[in-house]
This record gives C-alpha cells, structure tokens and sequence, in this order.
C-alpha cells in the first residue's frame, strides 16, 4: 500500500474520530497546543532495530508526516505548536538530528535528518485522554534507499497542506516616496532553520534583531525606504526572499548572518562582506555558500529551478550591470564598518555562489556581521551598543554608496 498511502488513512481516520474525543479534549483544535512533560521529543533505537519518535501535546492538532529524499528526511507538520523550551533527546543512530520551529505561520514542523533510509511503519495520535493531551507515537524502519527515493515525497492531497499565501515584504509604515530607494533586510534563517547556535544564541534571532535595528538607524538617514524579509521567528525559503525583495522595489539586497565555521573550513572573525560569484574565492566561503543553498532541503523543501536558457542569458546580460555596483557596495560597507570602529577580517572582501545573491535586478550583498564560531564575536553580536555601532556603519555606507551610485548613472547617460 506504500508509507503514503497508509498515513493519507491515518490523517482522515483521525479527523474522523474528533467527535467522539472526551469533552476536555473537544477544545478549540485551532488553539496553540503546548508540548507537555518533561520528556519533550524523545527518540529511541528499539532492540529489533526500529526508531521510535514519542511527543505527547496539550491537546490533538491536524498533523500530517511524509518523507523526503536527498537528502534522507522524516517531515512532521502539525497546525500548531509552540516549541519554545521543548526538549530533544536522540538515542537513536538512525537520526542524525532533529530540528523543530514554525515552517510557516500557522503550522509547525519537525524535520529529521536521516543517518540512513527509514520506512514509516506506525504512526497515530492518540486522543483517548480525559485530560485532553494527544501522544504521538511513530515508528520507523530500516529500508533499502532505492525503496526509500522510490516512496519519498510530499503528499498530493492539500489535506493538512498549509494555505498558500500571497508574499508580502514587511514594507515601512511611511508612505513611501518614489524618489527614495528601497534597501531590503534579509535576517538570515529563521523558524525551523534557526542557523548557527553557540553558547545560548542563535543566528536567527541574533539577525532579526539586528535587521531591525538597523532598519531604524537607515530610516534616520531620511534617505531610503526599508522592508524586511521577515520580522518574526518564521521559515522564508530562500527564493521567497528574493521574490519578497522583488515586490518591494528593492534597490539593494542585503542578506544578514552571523554564522559558525566547522572544523576543517577555516576560523574567521570580524565582518565579511560577499558579492556572488560562481567560484568561491577560499574554502571558508564554499563551505558556507554549500550550506546556505542547503537550507531549504534541509527545512524540508525541495525547490527547482526551471528557468530556460533564454532567461539565463539575459539574466547574465542584467547581472553584467549589477555585478560592478555590488562591487563598489561591497567595499563601501566595509570602509563604513571601520569608520565606525566595528572590527572587519582580515580579508573583508570575499565572493561565493550564495543563491540569495543570485537576482539580477538589483545590487546583492550577503554580510557576515560576525562568526558565531568565534568568542570575539560572539561577545560582540550580543552587545547591543556594539550592534548599534555597526548598524551605523552600514547606514553611513549606504548613503555614501547611493551618492556615488547615482553619479556614475549620470556619467553612463551622458
């Protein structure tokens, strides 16, 4: 009957039983449900080989679980949970990691990384509680990969599917002037993706609070317009980002990270600056441009790109005329950063094949406020005076860019 088919049975076989649920457990099932007792998402390896997920929640919710290939995935959506202080416990070498956040609003996700294929065996919400908890229980098998590929993928039916909805940039509350440009903010990561994590800080919430601090200080310039990718702990594919950033007019892209090197990919402090480039100028870069364009797949979204060769040339012809403004952006911001004392590597300026980068219609920076693997920057990302000083930084360059850039337009006209 094959995994999907079977949980498509267990999806509706649950809405069907909703009516008979004990009265506590009749509650509002669009309420935010809580993850209850001290055991938070447990995973255990059984003796016959097998890996069990157990989560027990305040009340049922709709949820839907599918698997995805390349990489090997677990996917688990649920309408809604809040995952704030859940505990992970993995015992199971068959999971590789587990990740939890909001994939969208509205509806939750855990993702699990696979060390190796896994057939969905069992999976039910039990709801016969007179507390009105629901406790999860799926199982999980060893299976051959081609198996594995063969089953893997996101269900066809829009049961449980989240609602689609129009993107929309987080846009000024001013009405916006035509002679002003926009800067679009991209807080890297976000929700299910909470991106790098050192002693208690996160990359995603580190960046959110920065994209809105430096909002404020580029709008006190009264030179630009200023709409964010996101303003909340929530998942943004990357190519919604560069949609959003479309919508809203953007006239430069900035896409902010404070990331951790691994081992073996180099050490790195200070702000770092990246214009796009097909080939990475160092290894630290590859390392991180591989790992950003994974983010998606790794947040269980498989995207495509379909564009035909007509359209890859012209984006070339546009990106020949892109390319040079990002460049002078580029050495723009890092001349702000060291004006207003914010600590730049070594070698500031560096080029990589990140997709966020990828646009042709409009200058794209990818900033490296600071590395999460390093303690020097770690104290300084959590200083809110140390952000405001690089916040003004990358203000002052964008005035003194937007001047110079407007210049040399002149000079192309004439």
């Amino acid at each position: 009957m094959g995994s999907l088919r079977l949980l498509a049975a267990l999806a509706f076989l649950f809405l069907s039983l909703f009516p008979a649920l004990p009265a506590a457990a009749q509650g509002d099932l669009r309420a935010l449900a809580r993850v209850t007792g001290p055991g938070g998402l447990s995973l255990t390896q059984a003796a016959d080989g097998a890996t069990e997920l157990r989560l027990t929640l305040s009340q049922p919710v709709p949820w839907r679980v599918f698997t995805l290939d390349a990489p090997q995935r677990v996917v688990l959506d649920f309408a809604e949970v809040d995952w704030a202080g859940v505990p992970v416990t993995n015992d199971s070498a068959q999971v590789a990691a587990a990740r939890l956040g909001v994939v969208e609003p509205g509806w939750s996700r855990i993702v699990l990384d696979l060390a190796g294929p896994l057939a969905i065996a069992d999976a039910a919400l039990d709801t016969r509680f007179e507390d009105g908890r629901a406790e999860l229980a799926l199982r999980m098998v060893p299976i051959p990969a081609d198996v594995f590929a063969a089953s893997a993928g996101e269900p066809e039916s829009a049961l449980f599917r989240p609602a689609p909805r129009r993107a929309e940039a987080r846009t000024p509350a001013a009405p916006r002037r035509a002679d002003r440009p926009v800067i679009v903010l991209d807080p890297g990561h976000g929700g299910i993706d909470p991106g790098a994590q050192a002693d208690g800080l996160t990359e995603a919430h580190l960046m959110l609070t920065f994209a809105i601090e430096l909002k404020e200080a580029i709008l006190r310039t009264g030179s630009f317009d200023v709409a964010l990718t996101r303003d909340a702990d929530v998942f943004v594919p990357l190519e919604t980002r560069i949609t959003l950033a479309r919508q809203a007019g953007a006239s430069v892209f900035l896409s902010l990270h404070a990331d951790a090197l691994a081992e073996g990919a180099g050490s790195a402090s200070g702000a770092t600056v990246y214009t796009l480039s097909d080939e990475a100028t160092d290894e630290a870069s590859l390392a991180l441009a591989e790992r950003h364009n994974r983010d998606d797949l790794l947040a269980g979204l498989d995207l495509s790109n379909h564009s035909d060769e007509i359209a890859l040339i012209l984006m070339d012809l546009a990106r020949t005329e892109t390319a040079p403004r990002a460049a002078r952006l580029a050495e723009t911001v890092v001349e702000g950063f060291r004006e207003a004392g914010v600590k730049v590597n070594s070698r500031p300026l560096r080029s990589a094949a990140f997709s966020v980068l990828k646009s042709p219609d409009f200058p794209s920076l990818l900033i490296e406020i600071g590395f999460l693997s390093s303690a020097r920057d770690r104290k300084r990302l959590a200083d809110p005076d140390w952000r405001a000083k690089a916040a003004q930084g990358l203000a002052a360059a964008l005035v003194d860019w937007a001047a110079e850039d407007a210049a040399q337009a002149r000079l192309l006209r004439q």
